[in-house]
């Protein structure tokens, strides 16, 4: 895909199994094409790792991308007939399940021993029993979404329901770093 044509949208989800790198891609795109960043974790984990009910969660995903302008990362499947009505590109971060799984442990353990709170005001914070001990681990969580995941987006990207969406799948670091400069130099010639 040309990159060209996603430096022109102003309405993009970037999706991918925990761990690809969303977030850290998503707030690096929306630097570069001056967008205001979204994070459905942050909208979904309320204090003490509550989850917000679905209600809840959908009227918020409606408030930002009812805006003209936003870059919102996650996945959150429930949530893609709310934000795909309104999006023009879909990016997905599809990195190898081992980079993947690699990525994820080391950002929780990174999480785990600096204490830091995930999402503000929460007090949400990794702990070594919570990633690792727990039904609920994040690692758990990449390696048993991760093929899910691959067949549903991909599914997607064939469906003439999602026709209307410009999808960027984005399978490397090196891939990912080449997107990213190719944007920042598209947007300091304009």
């Amino acid at each position: 895909m040309d990159y060209e044509v996603i430096s022109r949208c102003e309405r993009i989800n970037v999706v991918g199994t925990s761990g690809s790198g969303k977030s850290t891609f998503g707030r690096e795109l929306a630097e570069i094409l001056g967008l205001p960043f979204y994070e459905i974790d942050q909208l979904f984990w309320k204090p003490d790792w509550q989850e917000t009910a679905d209600e809840e969660l959908l009227a918020k995903i409606q408030a930002v991308c009812s805006q003209p302008r936003w870059i919102l990362d996650g996945n959150y499947t429930r949530t893609i007939p709310t934000k795909w009505q309104h999006v023009q590109c879909v990016v997905w971060l599809d990195l190898s399940l081992v980079r993947t799984v690699w990525r994820v442990t080391k950002r929780a353990l990174s999480r785990c021993l600096s204490k830091k709170e995930l999402w503000p005001g929460t007090g949400n914070r990794e702990t070594i029993r919570k990633v690792f001990f727990s039904k609920d681990s994040i690692i758990w969580w990449a390696i048993t979404s991760y093929g899910t995941n691959r067949k549903n987006y991909t599914a997607m990207m064939a469906s003439p329901d999602y026709s209307h969406i410009r999808f960027l799948r984005l399978r490397s670091p090196k891939s990912i770093a080449a997107c990213l400069e190719e944007m920042r130099q598209m947007r300091t010639t304009l």
